[in-house]
């Protein structure tokens, strides 16, 4: 990585920063540079575009993975950027839980339902894969890879359930207790 060093050495960890951002063109672009020029490696965006804080502002997390030394020169750098940083803090997510949402994921609003599986649980989203092959008409399915607190997965699970069972979505439960 190009002459990069830590303090300690120390392995990068995930760490979450939530932002507030001016909905006009550049925004997040200009948010994500002071990241990458420090050493933060981008790990995912979730840009909340249809709901505004209270300011009237767009709410934006991004998952960043760098050294925990070099945490705090980045939060630092998007506050002297001029970015509004509402939360920052190392979340170290151990564990993942993939399952699968079935139903009209696309009429119940997919973007809401992820918002709310994240914004009240200890997980975050890792990866989404949304099938719809009789479009918006017929049901689809979405597989959702959460990367979750270490010890959280259970009650992860059970956010989504509730989630779900709101939107008359079917989830299709995690395997568990499979050697890797």
């Amino acid at each position: 990585m190009d002459g990069e060093r830590t303090d300690g050495g120390e392995r990068p960890q995930t760490h979450t920063i939530r932002l507030e951002l001016v909905d006009k063109p550049g925004e997040l672009l200009s948010a994500l540079h002071p990241i990458s020029e420090n050493g933060g490696n981008l790990l995912s965006i979730f840009h909340e575009r249809g709901n505004l804080t209270p300011r009237g502002h767009i709410p934006v997390e991004v998952d960043v993975e760098c050294p925990p030394d070099r945490f705090e020169t980045i939060v630092d750098a998007l506050r002297a950027e001029g970015v509004n940083v509402i939360q920052a803090g190392a979340e170290r997510y151990g564990e993942e839980l993939t399952l699968l949402l079935v139903g009209d994921i696309v009429d119940t609003d997919l973007s809401d339902t992820l918002q709310r599986i994240e914004s009240s649980t200890d997980a975050a989203l890792a990866d989404l894969s949304l099938s719809a092959p009789e479009g918006r008409s017929g049901a689809s399915s979405a597989r959702l890879r959460l990367a979750t607190r270490t010890g959280r997965s259970d009650e992860v699970f059970e956010h989504v359930r509730q989630v779900a069972d709101e939107k008359d979505l079917d989830v299709i439960e995690p395997l568990v207790g499979v050697a890797e």
